[in-house]
């Protein structure tokens, strides 16, 4: 299962956007935008940028997350979100020793298809420890004819075989990442993958995501999540059709039911 930590965030996220937008509707030096900026000031400015849907202010306050226990089909949508910043364990650097992997939960309730599954995941293994070991004989080889010694020669060939040999991996593969993004994009994250029409997985990753920015800036992520939860669903004729359904949900997990 995946899980998600809240590494860093921009120090009093929502007084440093207050503070912008402070800025932003008053005649204040840079030096006075944050001098008496208490809660009560904060909630108002927070309240107005929601009212005005100026979302230009929280831009300042980003946040960085350590994902881990996901698949690389995972990592293929969440880095199509392009204003965030991405650090992901390298399959180039990191040999996959007995990889581990994501099983589908639909797959999972099935005993065949669990079955036929991690048959697949096995023979995957197979292929590319023997895949490996072919490409790096072959490289360890070469190198020690341009004169590498032993030890060198079998560090740089084996890192040569497995850029090649991760080819025959599959998605289910898991990874390990470390994600940036300002408020303004995980706004915008959250909308479309919150949404019940969203991947299972990055649904999971998105709502554990949305909870941990809950907990350090309350006011401004109070509407994030799925487009539904305060107004008509924008998915047309391929909506879920369980808005309802959603609300509840996201009105449980803040407790206000």
């Amino acid at each position: 299962m995946a899980h998600v930590e809240l590494l860093t965030y921009t120090q009093f996220p929502e007084k440093m956007v207050a503070s912008a937008a402070r800025l932003c509707y008053s005649s204040s030096s840079i030096h006075e935008i944050q001098q008496g900026m208490t809660d009560e000031k904060t909630t108002h400015f927070m309240d107005i940028l929601t009212e005005n849907g100026h979302e230009t202010p929280i831009e300042h306050a980003s946040f960085t997350f350590g994902i881990e226990g996901v698949s690389r089909s995972l990592l293929a949508q969440i880095t199509r979100h392009r204003i965030a910043s991405f650090s992901v364990q390298s399959q180039r650097y990191v040999t996959e020793k007995q990889f581990s992997f994501v099983v589908p939960p639909e797959i999972e309730t099935i005993p065949e298809a669990k079955e036929e599954f991690l048959r697949a995941m096995e023979e995957d293994q197979r292929h590319y420890d023997s895949l490996t070991n072919l490409l790096k004989e072959k490289h360890r080889k070469a190198f020690l004819q341009e004169g590498l010694s032993e030890k060198a020669a079998a560090r740089k060939a084996q890192k040569k075989a497995i850029e090649d040999a991760r080819f025959v991996l599959p998605n289910a593969c898991t990874t390990k990442l470390v994600c940036t993004m300002d408020a303004r994009s995980l706004m915008h994250f959250f909308s479309l993958r919150c949404c019940n029409r969203a991947q299972w997985e990055i649904r999971d990753v998105a709502e554990q995501m949305l909870w941990l920015v809950k907990k350090v800036a309350p006011h401004l992520f109070a509407k994030a999540g799925p487009a539904c939860l305060y107004g008509p669903c924008p998915e047309g004729k391929m909506c879920c059709g369980h808005a309802d359904e959603v609300r509840t949900h996201y009105a449980e997990m803040s407790g206000e039911k």
